[in-house]
């Protein structure tokens, strides 16, 4: 994957909370049904049979059509570092994103969200809304609960924010996880991230009423953002920074793989295996590493929302 060098990169999009301190509170969950912030809790993060991973933790709930208490970004209990003037003010033109690592999640947070605010509109009618990425360590509040590094990255539908702590990708990803990681492999999760928030504006979180099992409603929501993910990935070099230059110039065959060797690595069966020994697929929440890989795909040779409409498909 290279950055247009010509292409002015939007760091407002990032919020930077390295450092911040995570404060107390409960374990991360999310709001079951539609009834807002006082509805039940469900915890979640890594652990057990199941590792639950590059998501909202959606066996938790996250339903209700992005109900809820709604608040700003960087309203929640810790202030965010704007960017102006902080960690991310080196982050100017895609030629920066070649050579800073942080530069480039800041470009594909913009490749992303310039892909949806078009697609979006032109194959549903609904309006696309620009949601920012924060990045973390540690630990950090949010509108959906404390979350640890261990939690992995993930979407709140409360505060509306991306989470994402970068250790993931090295300690988890290609550590535990045995991925093999590379530079497209966070841009596939950021991408599957923003499939979620995308959900979220559809309204399609509030058709999760089973959260677990292989045909789930949970898993079709995971495997739909998979495929989300893919849909960016076909179009990525052609999203446009605000003065029309593209931001990504080229992806090659070796940036697919390495979207599709995170997809498999991720996958229900093969973190079972892995942590318990054996495979139980009444316990799924993401689906199949198979199953990942295969709806990232139909996204990237399709491009189209309709292609991706998992709570459709008789098979997963």
């Amino acid at each position: 994957m290279r950055f247009n060098p010509k292409a002015r990169l939007d760091r407002s999009q990032v919020q930077n909370r390295r450092g911040s301190s995570g404060g107390g509170g409960g374990g991360l969950g999310f709001p079951v049904g539609g009834g807002g912030r006082g509805g039940m809790k469900v915890g979640g993060g890594i652990g057990g049979v199941i590792v639950l991973i590059i998501i909202v933790l959606l066996n938790s709930g996250i339903l209700g059509d992005g109900g809820g208490t709604t608040t700003s970004p960087g309203a929640g209990p810790q202030s965010d570092v704007r960017n102006e003037s902080g960690e991310f003010a080196q982050c100017r033109t895609g030629a920066d994103a070649n050579s800073d690592p942080d530069c480039a999640r800041v470009a594909v947070v913009n490749s992303i969200q310039s892909f949806w605010s078009q697609t979006l509109p032109q194959q549903s009618g609904q309006q696309y809304a620009e949601v920012d990425t924060v990045i973390f360590s540690d630990q950090v509040n949010t509108e959906c609960g404390a979350a640890t590094s261990q939690v992995g990255p993930f979407y709140c539908p409360v505060d509306k924010l991306v989470y994402l702590d970068t250790t993931f990708f090295k300690d988890m990803l290609e550590g535990q996880l045995g991925g093999t990681g590379g530079d497209f492999a966070e841009a596939y999760v950021l991408a599957h991230e923003y499939g979620h928030h995308v959900q979220d504006l559809l309204g399609t979180m509030g058709r999760v009423r089973t959260q677990q099992g292989a045909n789930s409603d949970a898993v079709r929501l995971e495997l739909q953002a998979d495929c989300y993910a893919g849909m960016w990935t076909r179009f990525a070099t052609e999203a446009e920074d605000e003065n029309g230059e593209v931001l990504i110039q080229n992806l090659n065959q070796q940036d697919i793989e390495e979207a599709l060797d995170a997809a498999r690595a991720v996958g229900d069966d093969r973190i079972q295996q892995q942590t318990s020994g054996r495979v139980n697929p009444d316990a799924w929440t993401h689906g199949s590493a198979e199953q990942r890989m295969r709806w990232f795909t139909i996204g990237r040779e399709k491009g189209q929302l309709q292609a991706c409409d998992t709570f459709a498909a008789r098979q997963l």
